[in-house]
């Protein structure tokens, strides 16, 4: 975080908050299961795998849908070029769109499809040289490297970016408070409003100098 200026952090913070909202609401409706946070997936499937093998492939399936979201959005961002940012939010609102469609036609596989792809995708929005420089649907290195700076800045050796990290997280867990609780009252209302949130970001992202 510390290597982004002020307006590009922000926008992280608020993509991370979406990331946090779209997971929330896939996490209530796909019975305990995440739409970004496949860390989580991969310990369900493992379990499922030994306690319920008849479910397994759903995890399986929510992890390959995510990699194929991350491929995806990685191809997207390196034709755009310095525009990056711009293509690769313009993609997220689009998929986040077609999966508010598929819950009003009952749609529920293709939803969560629509929806991993989305965070998958998300992820590629700050790169540098074709990595990932802040991952936006994950927060363990988030929450190691605010832990690394505060070590830094307790012994005096520097760490001064320790807040930025937690920041990034705490985006994340405001948007998941409120993606449960739109789920919980208007679940189609939720999935339009992050695609708005999402092309929102994404305007935004334009006026930013390319990067």
């Amino acid at each position: 975080m510390h290597s982004i200026d002020a307006s590009r952090r922000a926008l992280a913070i608020a993509a991370a908050a979406l990331a946090g909202f779209v997971d929330a609401a896939g996490f209530l409706s796909a019975n305990g299961y995440f739409v970004s946070f496949m860390s989580g997936n991969t310990t369900r499937l493992g379990v499922d795998l030994i306690e319920a093998p008849q479910v397994a492939l759903i995890p399986a399936s929510l992890i390959a849908g995510f990699v194929a979201g991350v491929t995806g959005g990685a191809i997207i961002a390196a034709k755009a070029g310095e525009r990056r940012k711009v293509a690769v939010l313009g993609l997220v609102a689009l998929l986040l769109a077609l999966a508010a469609l598929c819950r009003m036609s009952g749609a529920q596989g293709a939803m969560l499809a629509l929806l991993v792809l989305a965070m998958g995708a998300l992820n590629n929005t700050f790169q540098r040289g074709g990595e990932v420089t802040v991952g936006l649907t994950y927060m363990t290195g988030a929450l190691v490297r605010m832990g690394q700076g505060l070590a830094a800045r307790l012994m005096g050796t520097g760490g001064e970016a320790w807040s930025g990290w937690l920041f990034l997280w705490l985006g994340l867990s405001v948007g998941a408070v409120g993606g449960a609780l739109g789920w919980t009252r208007a679940p189609e209302a939720t999935l339009w409003s992050a695609a708005l949130w999402a092309g929102g970001l994404a305007l935004t992202a334009r006026r930013l100098p390319a990067a």
